[in-house]
């Protein structure tokens, strides 16, 4: 990966996809900057993860922002609602966290002006997914198109533009893309609801999601799993 002149901010959750849309934004030439958010999520480990991801990667910064929308709850990452462990449905599960990637987005979107970026990153993929709304390509078109009008750069005609390069990817097309990239996926963190020994549960939709992405891939999964 070389190091270009200009700057893009990833969104890093310590999570496999968000790995490799970072991975992605510094093989595109970007210098990075890492933005994680602290929502108070059910876990510190996915935090922990994003920290030694944004280190491997080499960003020049690393912002962990607090932010507590558990004061709102309304999911099962922030407040006080059992994580699903009976299979991928197929409606929007509980553990969809009200807004997240819009305001997560909207949160990378003020950094990146400020710094002079206009490039974000961000790891939503609409296929082997937990049926996330905000994780579909029109909604990353609705938020580069509002961009463009709320913001001084935009309205002075410098288009931001959201990069999603695993948006139409399958988990195993993902896990593929961490080997092509060189990356250890063992440095991620996928589980909803760590087990005991802060290994994954084995049973949550990530968990499921990312055993069968390594199995579809046919490349050895690095993760432990409780069951």
């Amino acid at each position: 990966m070389t190091r270009g002149n200009t700057l893009a901010v990833a969104l890093i959750s310590g999570g496999l996809d968000s790995m490799v849309s970072a991975a992605r934004a510094r093989e595109d030439g970007h210098r990075l900057l890492a933005l994680s958010i602290d929502y108070n999520q059910r876990h510190q480990i996915e935090l922990a993860a994003a920290r030694r991801i944004a280190a491997m990667l080499g960003a020049e910064r690393h912002v962990v922002l607090p932010l507590d929308l558990s004061a709102f709850g309304g999911s099962a990452l922030t407040a006080d609602i059992a994580v699903p462990k009976d299979g991928v449905g197929d409606g929007i599960p509980v553990t969809y966290v009200p807004a997240r990637n819009t305001i997560f987005l909207s949160l990378a979107l003020g950094w990146a002006e400020a710094a002079g970026a206009r490039d974000l990153y961000i790891g939503v993929n609409a296929l082997d997914y937990s049926g996330y709304p905000d994780c579909r390509p029109e909604f990353i078109a609705a938020f580069e198109d509002m961009a463009e009008v709320a913001t001084k750069a935009g309205v002075e005609g410098e288009r931001f533009r959201v990069r999603a390069p695993l948006q139409h990817m399958t988990k195993a097309d993902i896990v593929r893309e961490a080997a092509r990239l060189g990356l250890d996926a063992g440095m991620s963190w996928s589980c909803y609801d760590p087990a005991p020994g802060g290994v994954h549960c084995g049973q949550c939709d990530s968990c499921r999601l990312r055993a069968k992405g390594f199995a579809e891939a046919g490349l050895p999964d690095p993760t432990v799993y409780a069951i």
